[in-house]
């Protein structure tokens, strides 16, 4: 099981941190307008991606969790491992810049939100 619950709830995204996971990202709940959603996408290589400074979250070798700050970019990230990460960008006027997530079924989620995305 992934460390992130994926919902989509009418013209909404949500992301539900599934246990301690919530208390590792100091997040509970990230609510979305699916209008602000810019794409997701399935990439294990996000591994090689700078997390940037962590303010506040965790940071271990396989496990990133929290709000990180990297070339001025807002970013929420709550991973373990990076087999099963996928990668959804957000409008500039949302908290984050973008989420990254491991999930399970990482392409079935992404097939699921970017279909909302564009029927929303």
């Amino acid at each position: 099981m992934s460390g992130n619950h994926l919902i989509i709830a009418g013209d909404q995204l949500v992301i539900e941190p599934r246990g301690l996971d919530r208390l590792w990202s100091f997040t509970r709940r990230i609510q979305i307008p699916l209008k602000q959603v810019r794409g997701a996408f399935f990439d294990p290589t996000v591994i090689d991606d700078p997390t940037g400074i962590r303010f506040p979250g965790l940071h271990l070798p396989r496990k990133v969790a929290g709000t990180f700050y990297t070339n001025g970019k807002r970013q929420f990230w709550n991973i373990v491992g990076y087999e099963a990460a996928i990668v959804i960008e957000l409008d500039p006027a949302e908290r984050f810049d973008r989420l990254v997530l491991t999930v399970d079924d990482p392409l079935g989620q992404v097939d699921k939100i970017n279909a909302a995305r564009r029927s929303s």
